[in-house]
């Protein structure tokens, strides 16, 4: 399978599962798939999202090779909304590297503290600053204090996802 074309041909369920059963995990093919959302123009980067977080999902080793590439692009000004979101979804479900620790609470404080943080991301950053709660309890008063503060302004998915979050910390 061309990667580039089946990412070009359409974004749909149907095929981001497609590229995922061709990459499974196969690191020369999620490096392939890697490269594309890294580097590829807008659309491809877009579109290359979905399935490399799937990808990451089911096989959360093949990412550990890319911490360094992956977690700046958090913080880069002009990504698009999908590389953030495909990003901090794909955090959620692996062990981050503890150099990356520090800065990516802060990176999540910062997004669920922002009003214009789009509610998938804050859901995941939630989850990504619950799971680094376990190695950090110092951070769960302000998890939580963040979570109140934020609840009448916030979502559906950012709710469910505080909700289950506050019940799991008592």
């Amino acid at each position: 399978m061309d990667l580039l074309k089946a990412i070009q041909k359409e974004h749909s369920k149907a095929q981001c599962e497609k590229i995922v059963r061709y990459v499974g995990g196969d690191k020369t093919r999620f490096a392939e798939l890697m490269q594309l959302f890294l580097k590829g123009d807008y659309r491809v980067t877009q579109r290359a999202g979905w399935p490399l977080s799937i990808c990451v999902e089911k096989h959360p080793e093949l990412i550990t090779p890319y911490f360094k590439q992956l977690l700046p692009l958090l913080k880069k000004p002009d990504v698009h909304i999908a590389v953030v979101r495909n990003t901090v979804r794909l955090l959620q479900f692996v062990a981050i590297p503890k150099t990356y620790h520090g800065e990516l609470m802060n990176t999540c404080f910062e997004f669920v503290a922002d009003p214009q943080t789009a509610p998938a991301v804050k859901a995941s950053a939630l989850t990504i600053l619950e799971n680094l709660s376990v190695l950090y309890p110092d951070i769960k008063p302000e998890l939580k204090l963040i979570i109140e503060e934020r609840w009448p302004y916030e979502s559906a998915a950012f709710h469910t996802r505080a909700r289950k979050i506050l019940k799991r910390m008592i």
